[in-house]
């Protein structure tokens, strides 16, 4: 059994109908090469320079026509999509949501649980936090897909609570930002995570101004099966549940380990 999966990078800006345009495009290209599953960046759909009130003004609900957009794509090109958008809330602050959708319908949802409150910036000012909430999975022809944000890879119990649900696969929308060492978290990150796990990890960055980029699809070794470097692009693997199975039975850590996740209080 195998799945082909991409991740797409590109620069979202403020405009979110020239960013569909471009999401349709990389999508069209990813089911080109053959691709089933295609994981876009963190609010894919309209990105500002700044965490502002730009990111309130633009929000929209899940029912919005942004998400019915990608509704549209993935009922006519047959294809599931993860795609990060900015969710309106409560007026004064917005969700980071992920919307995993299938068969034109929304599937799957994930509110980013760790906001990015580091390295000088203040996601918090703008994003409501939500409370650690059951695993977001989708069932993608015989893979578990579990769904996280960004910063959540920071913190492995994230992961570790979708594996526990039973996820194969971890995507991982992100809005990478760039700075001293950032692009070394990210990829040390990515890989911890596979490995640790022993599960495939998607990684979909945005790319320059304002994201590092270096998307990456990551077997459960933490080999590299494709990626993408700071330009904007599309990388494609093959996911092989012989090889997912091989690596769980040579190291055997999901068995092994005597501690379980749960919420902070």
């Amino acid at each position: 059994m195998s799945l082909t999966v991409a991740v797409a990078q590109f620069g979202p800006g403020e405009d979110k109908a020239a960013n569909l345009r471009t999401i349709e495009e990389h999508l069209r290209s990813a089911v080109a090469r053959g691709a089933r599953l295609v994981v876009l960046p963190e609010f894919s759909v309209f990105t500002a320079p700044a965490m502002d009130e730009r990111f309130v003004a633009s929000a929209e609900p899940l029912d919005g026509p942004s998400v019915g957009r990608l509704r549209e794509l993935s009922a006519e090109l047959d294809l599931t999509v993860v795609a990060g958008v900015n969710e309106v809330a409560d007026g004064e602050r917005i969700h980071n949501a992920l919307v995993g959708i299938q068969d034109g319908e929304v599937r799957a949802v994930y509110r980013k649980v760790h906001l990015y409150d580091a390295f000088g910036y203040r996601e918090s000012d703008r994003v409501m936090p939500a409370d650690p909430q059951e695993a977001a999975l989708l069932e993608v022809e015989g893979f578990a897909v579990g769904l996280q944000t960004c910063y959540d890879v920071r913190f492995p119990e994230v992961s570790r609570t979708l594996v526990d649900a039973g996820a194969d696969v971890l995507a991982v929308p992100a809005a990478w930002a760039p700075g001293p060492l950032k692009e070394y978290h990210w990829g040390t990150l990515l890989r911890a995570r596979a490995i640790e796990n022993t599960a495939y990890v998607l990684g979909a960055d945005q790319t320059g101004p304002t994201s590092v980029g270096h998307s990456v699809v990551l077997d459960p070794m933490g080999v590299a099966l494709a990626a993408a470097g700071e330009q904007p692009g599309v990388a494609v693997a093959e996911l092989d549940r012989a090889r997912l199975e091989q690596v769980r039975e040579v190291n055997p850590a999901l068995r092994l380990r005597r501690y379980r996740v749960s919420p902070a209080d």
